[in-house]
């Protein structure tokens, strides 16, 4: 018997060896040059050898992004089951999706995806007629990555705006169309970004946008925003200067007529929290901007206007938020008066039916109550169970509204919502293969590093074995107020029906316990972020849920700071790592695009000495040493001005320098992707096929058909 024990483990150990050597990175990464480029912060010489990667129009970038691409293409390629992986996702993929409806004048519109095609294509139906395609964004370009990101109508549905982002980029073209003829009827706006279109009757519509940068689109630095008035039949360049500009210099602006078109509102913030809120009386002979509330130590939005009231949800005196109404006639904070007060959880408020829906958020799990116009509770609406819905909104004369309901067991589900009678009725159920009662999500609590509480839920298949040897991806975001609330992924199925496991901890930086929850991991308190996503994988160590050689991270754009961070802190502690799209340069971050914005949360190296001293120390381009690191598996986008690729780039090339073993570290640069929003199915599908072999086969495991 202890004979064969030994002959068992040794077989095994043999076994696991020949894997490890399989996984191996033999190849030779492009070199990389590295130039002579020192700043001085505060005394302290900071060397920054690969700034050239920055000049995303340089041919010398353009050639390092294609050799990259062909060492990473090369060894993805080599992966034996990689294919088997795409087509099990693509025959996931491959169901029709809907969005909730929404009516605009005498149609209803609707979002409809067959399955596999690129992007959603917007239906529209007129009572029970059959629905007809109004707009067909796989139309716009011939691969697919021209998306529409937005469309808005008249109010008596007549005329609609629709916007174009074009490579996955956060520029925009704005086209108007007669809804009745399909027609385009004024010229293409250009140039549009970080804006919605809000209708003033029949007759034009504001618009928010940028001067077109001087140098690189995709990565110059863009701070003053300003609203404009486009009236239809004249050209863009004879459009009316609203709110901002040089004289109000703020970096983001936006404009929003109200349902009755009596009222702009006008909200203006320098970063991505705190903002001020103005007023416009369209009916006056000569309007005049009204402050409604200034300063950027509070966010307040204007929910729902009638009667000349103003209905605004605030975190003003109250970090869980509030709903409070004023006249709009006195409309300044002097004169607010609380409608719904704060609760114990964090609050968002929609309005539909002369109806306010307050969502509470408790433990990162939503829970739904119906208000009066008088402040008056009415109703709880009842869920499937727990997890995350979303929706609500409407017109006020409507007497139905649509939500949609989702966790990680659950998928999206479309419900009609009576507003009267306040019973909820399927709508569209979702289709997609997969068993919900074959599986267990749970939410669990531990100790963060100083003691702090932090929730986590867990998600894998019923009946596995908690023996430290489950294949785990431990996904994280932590910061901008965000919440990581449970819903449901095709992708993230794959890993399940492999036996493996998905955990999603809700950090400190995000918005799950309201601002004291978002304060507590910002500027110098940014390493109780890192500190909540170590302590998350040293439990699930702890509790046997997987161990090092299983455990994969995962996180996207301030989530790619997260895993970026960990694993330089921490290269012992993980298998795989997957910093996606990731801000990972802490002392530049703030010289790109609207990069300047995220000050509230980061702080900048400019500030002062102790902020630069701060950021410096956790810094993932800047904390790079010779270490052996994770097998890692960089993403960005050629098109992403939101988070500039040169961050991934320095990275990468970083670690590429520094790696001092034989554990692959890759960057997958996607073309003509920007941030995220708009990419089509085949590339998302092709990237996470990617993701789940690059993982299975660095863990030493294979793929079960």
């Amino acid at each position: 018997m202890k004979a064969l024990t030994f002959c068992t483990s040794f077989l095994m150990i043999g076994i696991m060896a020949q894997a490890q050597k399989n996984t191996e990175f033999t190849g030779k990464y492009p070199e990389t040059k590295k130039a002579q480029q020192t700043d001085d912060y505060f005394g302290t010489k900071v060397q920054d050898p690969y700034r050239w990667l920055e000049d995303d129009r340089s041919e010398e970038t353009k050639s390092w992004v294609t050799e990259e691409n062909k060492v990473s293409g090369n060894y993805l390629s080599k992966i034996p089951f990689r294919n088997s992986i795409k087509s099990r996702l693509t025959e996931l993929w491959n169901y029709e999706k809907y969005s909730a409806p929404f009516k605009e004048g005498d149609y209803t519109y609707f979002y409809k995806n067959d399955g596999l095609q690129n992007q959603s294509v917007l239906f529209r139906q007129k009572g029970i007629a059959a629905p007809e395609v109004f707009l067909d964004p796989n139309k716009f370009s011939l691969d697919g990555t021209s998306s529409l990101q937005g469309i808005s109508f008249t109010k008596d549905g007549s005329l609609a705006a629709y916007q174009v982002s074009e490579g996955g980029s956060d520029w925009r073209k704005v086209i108007v169309i007669d809804t009745k003829t399909g027609a385009k009827v004024d010229d293409t706006l250009r140039d549009v970004k970080f804006s919605g279109t809000s209708w003033f009757h029949n007759e034009g519509f504001y618009y928010s946008s940028y001067d077109k940068p001087k140098g690189s689109e995709l990565s110059e630095k863009t701070q003053v925003h300003k609203l404009y008035y486009h009236k239809l039949g004249t050209p863009q360049s004879d459009d009316k200067l609203v709110f901002g500009g040089e004289s109000m210099p703020r970096r983001y602006i936006g404009g929003d007529v109200t349902e009755d078109q009596q009222y702009l509102i006008i909200s203006a913030s320098n970063a991505t929290y705190g903002n001020e809120l103005y007023l416009l009386d369209l009916t006056a002979k000569t309007p005049i901007v009204q402050q409604i509330a200034t300063g950027f130590d509070y966010e307040q939005n204007v929910v729902y206007v009638e009667a000349g009231k103003l209905y605004i949800e605030t975190n003003r005196d109250a970090p869980n938020h509030k709903l409070v109404v004023t006249d709009a006639a006195t409309p300044s904070t002097d004169h607010w008066k609380t409608l719904i007060p704060e609760s114990p959880f964090p609050m968002t408020v929609a309005a539909c039916g002369r109806k306010f829906f307050i969502h509470n958020m408790e433990d990162a799990i939503s829970k739904i109550y119906q208000y009066g116009l008088d402040g008056t509770k009415e109703k709880k609406i009842e869920l499937p169970g727990p997890g995350t819905a979303g929706g609500f909104y409407g017109k006020r004369e409507e007497m139905e509204t649509y939500y949609t309901y989702t966790s990680y067991v659950f998928p999206p589900t479309i419900f009609k919502y009576d507003i009267s009678t306040g019973k909820s009725s399927l709508y569209k159920a979702s289709h997609v293969k997969f068993d919900p009662a074959a599986y267990e999500s749970k939410q669990v609590f531990y100790n963060s590093k100083d003691g702090e509480r932090i929730p986590m839920i867990i998600t894998y298949k019923k009946g596995i074995k908690m023996d430290g040897r489950n294949p785990l991806m431990l996904y994280g975001y932590g910061g901008f107020n965000i919440s990581l609330t449970p819903a449901f992924s095709i992708s993230n199925l794959l890993l399940l029906e492999q036996g493996g496991i998905y955990a999603v901890p809700n950090l400190r930086g995000g918005g799950e316990y309201g601002d004291k929850w978002h304060n507590a991991g910002i500027k110098t308190k940014k390493q109780n972020v890192f500190d909540d996503f170590i302590a998350a994988a040293e439990y699930l160590i702890k509790e046997k849920y997987t161990s090092k050689e299983y455990l994969a991270i995962s996180g996207r754009s301030n989530g790619g700071l997260l895993i970026g961070a960990c694993m330089t802190q921490r290269p012992d502690l993980f298998k795989v790592c997957f910093p996606g799209v990731g801000v990972l340069d802490m002392l530049r971050y703030n010289k790109f695009t609207a990069g300047a914005g995220w000050a509230y949360d980061y702080g900048t190296a400019e500030d002062s000495k102790e902020m630069f001293d701060y950021l410096y120390k956790y810094s993932p381009v800047h904390n790079v040493k010779k270490a052996c690191y994770p097998a890692t598996m960089v993403t960005t986008g050629d098109h992403d001005d939101r988070v500039v690729p040169a961050h991934s780039f320095k990275f990468a090339a970083s670690l590429q320098a520094a790696q001092s073993c034989t554990k692959p570290v890759l960057i997958s640069i996607a073309t003509k992707a920007g941030h995220g929003a708009g990419k089509p199915t085949d590339m998302i599908i092709s990237e996470q096929a990617d993701q789940w072999a690059f993982m299975l086969w660095n863990m030493g495991l294979s793929y079960k058909n």
